[in-house]
């Protein structure tokens, strides 16, 4: 093996030859099963078809010397990733391309090479996302299953599924965009990696270091809840949009800097008034309100203020207010609250109005509603309709008296309470008529003796 620094460095002249020298030695050293001689061999060829800028050639020998019977596998790995080094000094993209592709071919369905083929794939679909085959980089980024390989990095992992999820938001299919996101637990995010690594035992895989350009765990969940939030976005989830936010706004690195988590803040009080009334809002919107970090914000801790308070809100009064700060969002972290945002505000606005009419009123005429509502009697009783329909509250419409009777949604221990109570209103009362009737018969039966 010592000929080899003589072969590359006096023998330049013929490649060819010197090739062949070097496959006989690799022969040798393989059929001996000499693994460093094998492996140095291999990578010596690699490396003259490199300094001689033989790219084709360099090609049919990675694939000729993965198809040598008994070929090592350690021969394979190490082939594999020196070629990867030479990637990136490749002279133009199809020539690039054609070297991934080589290097693809010989590791698939190798086990012993799946993080490298990985890696090979996202550099691959990276080269197709900037020729703007957007589809094609999805499709070979869903090839790789990476949640099963043992020997991966975990924030390689997350980061090379997060690419998955990012291309399938690009080409809008958001479908498989969900099933992708469900593969990371947004615990991961929360584990503490400070502490000590463990030692592998005896038997386990050994995991490799993430490489230097993969983002650190706290940085990948940024990426993941924003990514969450572009998929939310799709379908109006304010609250899901706002637990994305309020993520985000947890991160120590964010809540450090003034300048990060007031916009993020901004747009968690915005979201919180956008989103539905149910428990989760209202749990969220005091959890918000009882932030320090909101006094340097105090019109936003006015308006969620007058949404937890139960009181009718005038909707052309907030908006002349707020409507100036709802157009700057476009311009801030996260982009513009959506196209039906401004609709969608002014419904959450009179759907608190209507509970807040619910809450003093049992019985009010359409009239009145639709005058505390600043609405027609038709716009009152469409959206009053509908929140009987999705169970916000609980109404009846008397329709040719116009008049709504408002009623307290009862749980179900106190529904069975009432029913046993009625029960045993009935059942003394038969029991009375038992004694009436007794009676009755007694006396009319002495009279007739007599």
């Amino acid at each position: 093996m010592a000929s080899f620094r003589i072969l590359r460095s006096g023998d330049s002249g013929n490649l060819e030859a010197s090739i062949d020298r070097l496959l006989n030695e690799e022969k040798q050293m393989r059929l001996a099963e000499n693994v460093a001689g094998t492996r140095k061999a291999a990578t010596e060829i690699l490396q003259l078809c490199f300094e001689a800028k033989d790219w084709k050639l360099l090609n049919e020998q990675i694939l000729n010397l993965s198809k040598k019977r008994g070929q090592l596998k350690q021969a394979v790995q190490s082939m594999v990733q020196q070629a990867m080094q030479y990637i990136d000094q490749t002279p133009d993209i199809e020539t690039r391309i054609e070297l991934i592709k080589t290097l693809n071919n010989v590791s698939a369905g190798k086990i012993y090479v799946e993080i490298e083929r990985a890696r090979l794939t996202r550099k691959l679909a990276k080269i197709k996302e900037d020729q703007g085959q957007i589809a094609e980089a999805a499709d070979l980024m869903q090839e790789v299953a990476v949640e099963t390989f043992g020997a991966m990095a975990k924030t390689e992992k997350i980061a090379f599924i997060l690419e998955q999820v990012r291309l399938c938001l690009d080409r809008q299919d958001y479908v498989r965009a969900q099933i992708l996101s469900r593969k990371i637990n947004p615990r991961v995010f929360d584990a503490d990696t400070k502490k000590d690594k463990k030692k592998p035992k005896e038997g386990e895989n050994i995991v490799e270091e993430a490489p230097a350009d993969i983002p650190t765990l706290l940085e990948l969940k940024r990426i993941y809840y924003e990514l969450m939030i572009r998929y939310y976005s799709h379908n109006n989830e304010y609250l899901e949009i706002c637990r994305s936010y309020k993520s985000i706004y947890d991160i120590p690195s964010v809540k450090e800097t003034p300048e990060q988590w007031i916009p993020i803040l901004r747009k968690i009080c915005w979201f919180l008034v956008l989103a539905p009334h149910d428990p989760m809002q209202s749990s969220l919107l005091n959890a918000t309100l009882e932030d320090k970090n909101l006094t340097e914000i105090p019109d936003f801790k006015m308006l969620l203020k007058q949404v937890v308070t139960m009181e009718v809100i005038q909707w052309t009064a907030l908006w002349n207010k707020y409507k100036g700060e709802f157009e700057n969002e476009k311009s801030m972290v996260g982009g513009s609250l959506g196209d039906k945002a401004g609709e969608d505000l002014k419904l959450r606005i009179i759907e608190h109005n209507i509970l807040v009419v619910s809450k003093y009123y049992s019985r009010i005429t359409l009239k009145r509603l639709a005058e505390l509502l600043c609405l027609s009697i038709e716009e009152a009783e469409k959206y009053l309709s509908e929140m009987v329909v999705s169970k916000a509250l609980i109404a009846k419409i008397d329709r040719p008296s116009g008049i709504v009777c408002f009623q307290i949604a009862k749980d179900s221990n106190e529904i069975l309470n009432s029913w046993a109570v009625n029960l045993e209103k009935l059942l003394d009362l038969v029991e009375k008529s038992c004694h009436q009737i007794h009676k009755e018969t007694m006396v009319h039966k002495a009279v007739l003796r007599s």
